[in-house]
């Protein structure tokens, strides 16, 4: 009886030793989206911790975990055009911390926070201010595409320094100054009005050429009606058309009545 007693208590007891030793071990949970920065006496370790369960040394080992998942950062900016005209301009950046580097970043930066007011936003400003200033107002409109392309590469170049991917960058909203929008809609009135202008031009032209050639055409019909119409074929047509009775002439110095002869004869030919 003594003898199952002991057992019982040595049981209980390892069974309290395990306890302790799980519980006086820590254990750090690295969650999905996330790396962890293991530090040894607060000294940053190249070892970066992926998800799931890490076992780690009390009181020797800390770990900081940091978001890898894309994030979205909203970023207004004012430049100037190439021919110095006032760009305001909204920017949307898509951007996630590179996971095999979360250390670099937390060790030089800090966590995401200063990631953003650190790195993202001037960064973002300075390589807008610097692409916009290589187009026109009217560029910027009319070859958007490449605007963005450009920011995308130049953003691309400038945040992998800092171990900082860029997974995609929107502009959302490119506007300009009020003075510029008056000119540029008083620009577009004008352009119409010239156009319009330019088309009721035209069709007075047009309206001119097609009576010239009207009028060229009568007369190019008149003069070959005259060439047809000779003495003979209107004798001809006068025989055909009469009703029997002499007609009489009026002359200058008295009636005379038409020459019967001249009826029969042009009536055989």
């Amino acid at each position: 009886m003594k003898k199952s007693n002991t057992l019982n208590n040595a049981g209980k007891l390892t069974a309290l030793l395990c306890l302790l030793t799980i519980l006086l071990t820590p254990v750090v949970i690295v969650n999905a989206g996330e790396r962890g920065v293991l530090m040894k006496f607060g000294q940053v370790q190249d070892q970066v911790l992926g998800e799931g369960i890490h076992l780690i040394i009390p009181v020797v080992n800390t770990v900081k975990k940091l978001s890898i998942r894309i994030q979205k950062q909203a970023i207004s900016t004012e430049a100037a055009s190439q021919d110095l005209q006032n760009v305001f301009t909204d920017v949307a950046l898509n951007w996630h911390i590179i996971p095999e580097k979360v250390n670099r970043i937390f060790q030089q930066i800090g966590e995401e926070k200063d990631v953003i007011e650190m790195i993202i936003n001037p960064a973002v400003e300075e390589v807008s201010k610097a692409v916009i200033a290589q187009y026109t107002a009217e560029e910027l409109i009319t070859k958007r595409g490449d605007v963005k392309t450009r920011l995308d590469e130049n953003l691309t170049k400038r945040l992998d320094s800092y171990n900082l991917a860029v997974d995609d960058i929107s502009l959302v909203h490119i506007r300009f100054s009020d003075s510029f929008r008056e000119a540029v809609e008083a620009k577009q009135i004008a352009a119409q009005e010239a156009k319009r202008a330019e088309f009721v031009a035209l069709k007075a032209a047009k309206e001119a050429e097609a009576k010239v050639n009207l009028a060229k055409g009568e007369v190019e019909s008149l003069s070959l009606f005259k060439n047809i119409l000779t003495p003979e074929l209107l004798q001809k047509q006068a025989v055909e058309k009469w009703n029997g009775k002499l007609p009489l002439i009026m002359g200058k110095d008295s009636l005379k009545l038409w020459d019967i002869q001249q009826l029969i004869t042009a009536s055989e030919n």
